[in-house]
């Protein structure tokens, strides 16, 4: 935005009145000599030089990518921010509404959006582009999209590459690894059928993947059907290439998670849409559990805009961006108090959760285990609720926590992210370093370097611990992935900065990339595995 084609009239400056000297006058205070010192050009001592020329200004606001909130201080103490500015394209939009609409535009998800899109998207942030901006960052920052990710599925694996390549490994029995076929891959191997096709989001189930385009297009294969046979679902179809799902073609979607019994996808504009499992208005809709129609999540986030969601094995956690700031809802199965409103019973419709208001907590990333979930503070606190079993919520115990518990063992410890799984749950830290605690099974805490077949590698943590085994590989890790599900044995992923991916657990299917020997099934210490994510 250059104020030479704004038709920017000429800019009068403003003198800023000196109270302090005003005062110093008035007490008769001797006054000496002072030096002459011009700011800007012709400019006189006393006047404000950032009014010389505006357009400078803007350009180092958004050039230094600063913080919503930086913007809004400045809008808070200075007059100059707040005012309008006269720049395009919206005269009366001041300084740091302009800047945080450049940066707004500079995200991948709004760059193709509408002049009609981007001015819904910023009434339903709350009415101003500082807002959504906060909305598009949080959105980034909880789910790693537009960055390579790894997930720890079921018995299976997949990686997105930087640049959107996807590579697929292990179990295949339902056609989950995408190649065209029903074999196993021990082996990283990318799924040629997506070549010309960037993925920025992928989510793993029990037989199932879902991956995310740059486009808003989600692409699915594995079995197309949710629940076990126990639970009456019958006729299961399988789809061994990714098949692009054409009843979301109308939704611009970022972000998928898969429960067990449903799918949920988040589109770029915070609405959250559910697939199967509406019987009995479970999810505040009537379908039945085969249904393949999206159905979006009414109740109280119909007009609150999501920036995450989360999926355990039968309830649905999303985060929400306000005004007010960030909070968390939940909705569905409610056994264990892993919904967090202090009971057991089950929600229909997404309801907010209370009791991150009364810690005067702001979450940031929130995290869905199979029964238990956790949530990450903006000042680096981690909270953990739902049932303690083997001690995955870090408390010391094996208890139940039917609302949000700070985890006190971590109060030393800046978290900046959380991964949960099926009774196990690991933490990262802002400097890298990796904590985890709960069921030990399948050697996925990452806890014992003992050599193979020595030491009790299996036994349960019930407070956090350092994994010391990550330290070893001598790189910060920027994520941590692990396996969501009941019915699988558990292995976990470890994604470096530069790239590198490191895993461990239970690998008998080859979902940990790494073939192993003599009748092993788990790696106890973290293996590299081979495939560059960078």
């Amino acid at each position: 935005m250059d104020a030479t084609t704004s038709r920017t009239p000429t800019i009068q400056y403003h003198n800023i009145p000196d109270q302090s000297g005003t005062a110093i006058a008035a007490a008769s205070v001797p006054t000496f000599p002072r030096q002459v010192r011009h700011c800007f050009g012709d400019s006189s001592p006393g006047e404000f030089p950032l009014a010389a020329n505006p357009s400078i200004v803007l350009h180092v606001l958004t050039a230094c990518n600063l913080d919503p909130r930086d913007l809004a201080k400045l809008e808070a103490t200075c007059s100059f921010f707040r005012r309008p500015a006269n720049f395009t394209p919206d005269y009366e939009l001041s300084i740091s509404e302009l800047a945080a609409l450049d940066m707004c535009q500079k995200r991948a998800i709004f760059k193709p959006m509408t002049d009609e899109e981007c001015q819904n998207l910023k009434r339903k942030c709350g009415g101003s582009w500082k807002l959504a901006l906060r909305f598009l960052l949080a959105g980034e920052a909880c789910c790693r999209r537009e960055k390579s990710q790894a997930i720890a599925g079921p018995g299976h694996s997949i990686a997105v590459t930087s640049t959107g390549v996807v590579y697929s490994f292990g179990s295949n029995t339902s056609g989950q690894l995408g190649h065209g076929t029903m074999e196993e891959e021990w082996r990283p191997q990318q799924i040629r059928s997506l070549q010309g096709i960037r993925i920025i989001q992928a989510a793993a189930g029990a037989g199932r993947t879902m991956l995310v385009s740059d486009a808003g297009r989600v692409y699915a294969f594995g079995k197309d059907s949710f629940g076990e046979a126990e639970f009456g679902v019958q006729g299961t179809k399988l789809v061994a290439t990714p098949q692009l799902i054409e009843s979301l073609k109308d939704i611009f979607v970022v972000q998928t998670a898969i429960g067990n019994f449903f799918t949920a996808v988040l589109s770029r504009e915070g609405r959250v849409y559910t697939f199967s499992w509406g019987k009995d208005r479970k999810l505040g809709h009537q379908t039945e559990p085969n249904d393949v129609e999206p159905q979006p999540l009414l109740g109280a986030l119909e007009d609150v805009p999501v920036v995450q969601i989360a999926a355990g094995y039968c309830y649905l956690l999303c985060l929400a961006c306000q005004p007010s700031g960030m909070s968390v809802y939940s909705v569905g199965c409610g056994l264990g108090g892993k919904l967090g409103h202090g009971s057991r019973t089950d929600e229909k419709h997404p309801r907010l959760i209370e009791q991150f208001r009364l810690l005067n907590l702001q979450p940031m990333v929130v995290a869905a285990g199979a029964w238990h979930a956790a949530v990450v503070a903006r000042d680096g606190r981690v909270c953990t609720w739902g049932w303690g079993r083997y001690g995955c919520l870090g408390h010391g115990n094996e208890e139940c926590e039917s609302v949000p518990k700070v985890v006190e063992a971590l109060s030393k410890v800046k978290a900046v992210h959380v991964a949960t799984g099926d009774y196990t749950t690991f933490v990262l830290s802002e400097d890298g370093d990796v904590y985890s605690f709960g069921c030990g099974e399948s050697a996925s805490l990452g806890h014992n370097t003992a050599a193979e077949g020595q030491g009790n590698r299996h036994a349960n943590v019930l407070s956090p611990e350092l994994v010391k085994s990550l330290k070893q590989v001598k790189e910060k890790v920027v994520q941590i992935s692990l396996t969501n599900s009941i019915h699988w044995n558990a292995h976990t992923f470890a994604l470096t900065e530069s790239g590198k991916l490191y895993a461990f657990g239970a690998g008998d299917k080859g979902q940990l990339g790494v073939e192993l020997m003599n009748n092993q099934t788990e790696r106890v210490n973290p293996e590299r595995v081979d495939i560059d994510l960078k």
